[in-house]
């Protein structure tokens, strides 16, 4: 920039300096090489001014000056590097029972002493601790035992370094690991997931795990933990150990994720609905079991099982090594379904085919009507005995029926023509004195006698209708001794089967009970 003044154009030269010095009238009493001199010093105390007031950059050039980044940082190599270890869970990403994987987010700490990276704070203006690459130092090669997958974790390329050597390197990681998991409780499982701290390479001569902190402090530690998903944090137990590989013995820090699945979502749309359908069924069966109602109700019902069934198949998790007892809980459901649809196609059976069935057996009767009775607090009805059919020219009347006979010997005696006086020696003779009495009144004929004709006419359809309606009472007998057989039996049935369900309701309650309130180490 060109600088105008008094007297001078611009653009016009001013007169050096120099040539004013070494002109006519001036004696330079240094001389040229005393002036370079002078500015070469300037200089230098300018640099060293510069320096002193960058102390960060200076301490920085310094420790990075000579720094091998490929040696451990220990001045006696028979000596182990110390590394601590923290960890905090900070939350639970994906529990993949099918492929048995755990993705968690977590806060990971490691603190190792460089025993190359040391200075005096006094000498560079009180600095005692700075932020360095991690590029730059040596760093151990600690990682995760179970990892099966690179998380998306953010790449934190900085350490903090303090002045005595401390390396302090904070990253959060996504931690995808293979973990054991057991669905057999679903959805009141506790899972435990191992997560071990291992250097890959290094022995525990050249590297050795510590903690950061007290065991209790990590494991009871769920500060950070967010708390709002399907998974609970219980505790965070861990261990140091040494184990041996081969001839070399490595240090280990094994940190294990207990965690408990919060079951409300799956008991309400899982467990709920099938305990209703169940509920639904087991109403059923106070219907009548001689209609046919019953039937179409326990199959609409086994069809909306089904549907229900083909829902909630998405939901459970699947395993190849191991089936949730939920699971279990909806195949049972399922098959205790069916057998209450094939007992009530079996009494539905039992009493409407009363046709092609005989009276109901004596020891049939002794067992389920009257000691079935007892066992169910119910009246025992007594049942007459069997009727014998009569034949086409005689009726044989049963030795317990005499009323019976008796009637039915008086309908005889005045269809018979009182001259005749010998329908009592017939009636002794013949339990069926019909054709006798009719051939006696043959003979006596005359007026006001009926014929013979007639009268066989008139005792044939009196025996017809006779044999039907005995007919019709043998079979409302037989009808209604096999009802009351399938109602005691449906009743004995329905009994059993409810205390099959609130048996194995139970079970389950209790199982998923203690699963849900269990202490859990």
């Amino acid at each position: 920039m060109e600088i105008s003044q008094p007297g001078v154009h611009v653009g016009q030269e001013l007169p050096s300096s120099t040539d004013h010095m070494n002109g006519p009238g001036f004696s330079n009493p240094w001389g040229s090489e005393s002036r370079q001199d002078m500015l070469e010093a300037l200089r230098q105390a300018h640099s060293t001014n510069a320096h002193k007031k960058t102390p960060l950059r200076n301490l920085s050039a310094r420790l990075s000056s000579g720094y091998d980044k490929g040696v451990r940082p220990v001045k006696n190599w028979r000596q182990p590097i110390i590394v601590a270890i923290d960890v905090m869970l900070y939350a639970i990403l994906n529990v993949d029972e099918k492929n048995q994987v755990l993705t968690a987010y977590i806060w990971y700490r490691q603190r190792w002493t460089d025993e190359f990276l040391q200075w005096d704070p006094v000498q560079y203006d009180g600095i005692e601790q700075i932020s360095i690459p991690t590029n730059n130092i040596w760093v151990p090669d600690i990682m995760i035992s179970e990892f099966v997958d690179v998380g998306k974790s953010p790449d934190i390329g900085y350490v903090y370094l303090s002045y005595n050597g401390t390396v302090m390197n904070y990253k959060p990681l996504q931690v995808v690991s293979a973990c054991s998991l057991d669905i057999y409780s679903f959805p009141f499982d506790v899972q435990n997931c191992t997560l071990t701290f291992t250097s890959w390479l290094h022995t525990s001569n050249d590297i050795n795990l510590t903690l950061w902190r007290t065991p209790e402090e990590i494991k009871e530690d769920k500060s950070i933990f967010l708390n709002f998903g399907e998974w609970e944090l219980i505790s965070v137990p861990n261990e140091l150990l040494h184990p041996l590989y081969g001839e070399n013995r490595f240090s280990e820090l094994k940190i294990y994720v207990v965690i408990r699945r919060r079951p409300l979502f799956y008991v309400v749309n899982l467990i709920m609905p099938s305990a209703f359908l169940m509920v639904m069924d087991i109403a059923g069966f106070y219907l009548p079991p001689d209609s046919g109602e019953r039937v179409s109700f326990k199959i609409t019902l086994l069809l909306g099982y089904s549907v229900f069934l083909i829902v909630v198949q998405d939901t459970l998790p699947a395993t190849p090594i191991g089936t949730p007892l939920i699971a279990v809980y909806f195949v049972v459901c399922m098959a205790l379904l069916v057998i209450s649809l094939m007992e009530t196609i079996f009494i539905v059976r039992l009493v409407h085919k009363q046709d092609v069935q005989s009276h109901v057996p004596p020891w049939l009767k002794k067992w389920l009507l009257s000691r079935g009775s007892v066992i169910l607090c119910r009246k025992q009805i007594p049942y007459p005995r069997s009727v014998t059919f009569p034949n086409d020219g005689a009726q044989n009347v049963a030795d317990n029926d005499i009323s019976r006979q008796n009637k039915h010997s008086d309908s005889v005696s005045r269809l018979c023509h009182p001259a005749t006086r010998l329908l009592p020696s017939c009636l002794s003779e013949n339990p069926s004195p019909f054709f006798r009495c009719e051939e006696k009144v043959g003979e006596h004929g005359g007026e006001g006698q009926i014929p013979a004709g007639t009268m066989r006419r008139v005792l044939r359809e009196i025996s017809g209708l006779r044999r039907h309606l005995d007919k019709q009472e043998e079979e409302k007998q037989v009808t209604g001794e096999w009802l009351q057989v399938g109602h005691v039996l449906d009743s004995l049935l329905f009994r059993l089967y409810l205390l099959v369900i609130v048996m194995y309701t139970l079970t389950l309650g209790i199982l998923w009970s203690i699963w849900s309130y269990s202490e859990t180490l």
